[in-house]
């Protein structure tokens, strides 16, 4: 067994942060190509020497299609690869609190969501968002600011932090998949996350076959359950749409790479 294999043997949990690093520049597809490779290598050697109930989650960027050529190549079930938008799901509640300022802290904003890609495309949906237990739309009163600043912010926010420190984030991503697996393993009653996870086609016109992050109830040991039944309108389908083309495009550009 090689060095690689050696480093999954009997895993339970395994945090993947080791991808191509994005660098400033760099086009979405050239990270796609220098890292469809080393996620399928992965997924190899976990699927042959990884405990058969691992729980996977992907941080490396493009982290939803690695997670998706993961899991691929891996054979686990799919519920147990997860890829991370709790880093956007923290930067958004953090962005909401600084705009409404008095002291607000993230922790105060609950049932926020990031629906698609870990990318630009994303979509930060504050509709069934609250504050301190009030609507969160009603708090801010700004509905011009949160369907176009705060979407942009958010999903720019990767490439604010490339440009200032000339690399990705480190300390806000730790946190981040911290607060993922501790949700994932120990649960989190108090509020839905943000987790990518594996679209069945079941749920909101996602298709199956992608890593889509959606809201998720945390129920604990390792376990995870889709939020099911939301009302979603004209605008967040339109939203949600365009992240979802992205990841289609995502997935057959990596997967050529590999053919």
């Amino acid at each position: 067994i090689n060095a690689e294999y050696m480093g999954f043997k009997d895993c339970d949990c395994a945090i993947l942060c080791g991808a191509f690093p994005r660098k400033q520049g760099m086009e979405r597809k050239d990270l796609l190509n220098r890292n469809a490779a080393i996620f399928k290598e992965q997924g190899l050697a976990i699927g042959a020497v990884a405990k058969k109930d691992i729980k996977v989650l992907v941080v490396g960027n493009p982290a939803n299609t690695n997670a998706m050529l993961l899991q691929k190549f891996s054979g686990l079930p799919t519920d147990q690869v997860t890829a991370m938008t709790r880093l956007d799901h923290n930067r958004a509640r953090n962005m909401l609190a600084r705009k409404i300022g008095g002291g607000l802290t993230g922790q105060e904003i609950k049932n926020l969501i990031i629906w698609g890609n870990h990318s630009p495309t994303m979509y930060p949906d504050v509709r069934h968002a609250t504050i301190n237990g009030k609507p969160a739309r009603e708090v801010v009163g700004d509905d011009s600011y949160l369907e176009n600043d705060f979407i942009t912010e958010v999903g720019q926010r990767g490439g604010t932090v490339i440009k200032t420190r000339g690399s990705s984030s480190a300390t806000s991503a730790a946190r981040g998949a911290l607060d993922h697996v501790r949700d994932w393993f120990l649960g989190n009653p108090d509020e839905w996350v943000s987790m990518g996870v594996w679209s069945d086609g079941s749920r909101y016109g996602i298709p199956e076959g992608v890593i889509y992050s959606m809201p998720c109830n945390a129920v604990g040991g390792g376990k995870y359950v889709p939020v099911e039944g939301l009302t979603i309108d004209e605008f967040s389908k339109k939203k949600m749409d365009i992240t979802t083309q992205e990841l289609l495009e995502e997935r057959e550009m990596a997967l050529q790479a590999l053919a």
